[in-house]
């Protein structure tokens, strides 16, 4: 009598079924959820109880400007409201933006540990030097433009400003005197002028992220220094339209303040990904 064929291998007892995973990663997405969401109305709460202060903040290279043209300006810079309530919302959607900004390196975090969660659990060790380096770059575009762009385009804009529009020095150094004095000052409003100073903000901290783009594009094999080589000419041309796009205003002042370090920063991840492909040959041998 033969003895019992070979059974069929079964699956341990413990092995969870496609509904438990299911449910265990709903439930670890919402744990996420709801801890995100914490971070995101403590930093929003923040935000909004110093929003004066931070528009102070903002306010200063609008002042140093301002201090630049105070002959045609006036000593002190000012900002209007429009209505009485203008201020509170003002300051409302200011919080919203610098309370994402000051939340991001959680948002990174989180985000790097999802991605890795799915596809490369190995790589979750690299979570938090992936969120400190996208902020370190978010930042660094961010005092970039705070620091050198702002003062520089401020200065720029209020020179057009004038005690007298009808009196006017022509190129050959003769005296015109048109009309009765016209003076051409500003009337800055704090709505418009925030808007557009944390557009730049955030436009300049997006584009330094290209180099960590490049990075995990490079290390998934997407991209190659030398495709990014061939590619440089484009970039160049693609660098100016995308500061046209992200910069507000037609001024050309912002927008080739964006495209130089956009341009240097692509010559850079170019370095980056040669690093990296040298990286996986060496490990390839």
């Amino acid at each position: 009598m033969s003895g019992p064929g070979p059974t069929a291998a079964r699956e341990p007892a413990d092995a969870p079924t496609p509904l438990q995973t299911a449910l265990s990663l709903l439930a670890v997405g919402r744990r996420k959820l709801r801890r995100t969401v914490l971070v995101l109305v403590i930093c929003w709460g923040v935000t909004f109880a110093f929003a004066q202060e931070l528009t102070g903040i903002l306010a200063r290279p609008l002042i140093h400007a301002w201090a630049n043209h105070k002959d045609n300006l006036g000593d002190a810079a000012a900002l209007h409201f429009k209505g009485l309530i203008e201020p509170f919302w003002t300051y409302m959607s200011l919080a919203f933006w610098l309370g994402l900004i000051a939340a991001s390196p959680f948002l990174f975090y989180q985000l790097w540990a999802a991605i890795t969660r799915v596809r490369a659990p190995a790589g979750r060790r690299y979570a938090l030097p992936f969120a400190l380096a996208s902020f370190g770059c978010f930042a660094g575009g961010a005092v970039f433009c705070y620091l050198v762009v702002m003062p520089m385009a401020f200065d720029f804009f209020l020179g057009y400003a004038d005690k007298n529009l009808a009196s006017m020095r022509t190129a050959l150094g003769v005296h015109l005197e048109l009309a009765r004095p016209l003076a051409l000052k500003p009337a800055l409003f704090i709505d418009p002028y925030l808007k557009m100073t944390v557009r730049l903000l955030i436009a300049f901290g997006v584009v330094f992220e290209l180099p960590i783009a490049v990075y995990f594009l490079s290390s998934i094999g997407l991209v190659t220094h030398r495709s990014l080589w061939r590619f440089n000419r484009w970039a160049i041309v693609i660098a100016f339209v995308v500061a046209a796009i992200l910069t507000p205003g037609p001024d050309i002042v912002s927008q080739i303040s964006m495209a130089v370090p956009l341009v240097l920063l692509y010559n850079l991840s170019i370095g980056i990904a040669w690093l990296v492909a040298r990286r996986r040959a060496r490990a390839s041998r």
